[in-house]
C-alpha cells in the first residue's frame, strides 16, 4: 500500500546547483556514474511507486548522488523510518550533509559493499527496501556478485530490493540471485532506464 506524497521537509537546493555538482563530477568519475543527468521525476515516481511506505521503516539507498531520489523517500518515508545512504564520492557526501538535515537520514561515506556492517553498526533491522542505480555493468563480475549477494542477504524477509540501470547487463546476475525479479522500462529518462524489482 502507498500513501500520499508528503511535501519534502526542507528546501532544495537549486536544480542549476545539482546539475552542475553532478556534471563535475560525471566527467571526473563517469563509470561511477552513468550518466550526467540526474534522474528523471518520470523514473523515480515510477521507482518509489514500488514501495509499501505504511509499512517502510528501513530504506537503504546506494549511490544518492545530489540527492534527487533521496529527497522524495525522505517526502514519503514515515516519521519514525530510517533512510541510510551509502556514498563513496565524498563531494556528494558533504552535499547531502549540507543540503539535508533531517534526523531520518543517515549519509555514510561507504561502499555498498559494507551494507550488512552498516546496518549493525547502526543497530538497524533488515532493509524493507535496498534502492540502487549504482552502475552495475561497469563494475568487475566479483564485485558486482558480492553487492548483490550481500544486499539480498541484508533484506528482511519480505523485502525488495529496486534497481535502475542504464544497461540490461545485470539481469541474468539478478534472476540468479534473487527468486522473483520483475522487470519495467522508463523511456522517459536521460538515458532510458531499465528498472527491476527483486525479491529475496
Amino acid at each position: 500500500m502507498t500513501v500520499p506524497d508528503r511535501p519534502s521537509r526542507v528546501l532544495a537546493p537549486s536544480r542549476r546547483a545539482q546539475l552542475s555538482l553532478f556534471a563535475r563530477n560525471f566527467f571526473k568519475h563517469p563509470r561511477m556514474l552513468g550518466s550526467i543527468i540526474p534522474s528523471s521525476p518520470f523514473l523515480v515516481r515510477r521507482l518509489l511507486d514500488q514501495v509499501g511506505w505504511e509499512e517502510a521503516r528501513v530504506v537503504v539507498e546506494y549511490g544518492p548522488g545530489v540527492g534527487t531520489i533521496t529527497r522524495e523517500i525522505l517526502a514519503r518515508l514515515a516519521p519514525d523510518a530510517t533512510l541510510l545512504a551509502l556514498e563513496t564520492n565524498p563531494d556528494f557526501v558533504a552535499y547531502l550533509g549540507d543540503s539535508l538535515p533531517d534526523p531520518r537520514l543517515q549519509v555514510v561515506a561507504g561502499s555498498a559493499e559494507t551494507i550488512q556492517a552498516e546496518l549493525s553498526r547502526l543497530g538497524l533491522p533488515p532493509a524493507d527496501y535496498i534502492v540502487a542505480g549504482i552502475p552495475f555493468s561497469t563494475m568487475p563480475a566479483d564485485c558486482r556478485q558480492r553487492i548483490l549477494s550481500d544486499s539480498r542477504e541484508a533484506l528482511a524477509d519480505d523485502g525488495a530490493m529496486l534497481i535502475y540501470q542504464f544497461s540490461p547487463k545485470v539481469g541474468g546476475d539478478l534472476r540468479r540471485l534473487f527468486s522473483q525479479v520483475e522487470k519495467g522500462f522508463e523511456p522517459l529518462n536521460i538515458l532510458p532506464a531499465h528498472l527491476y524489482t527483486c525479491h529475496r
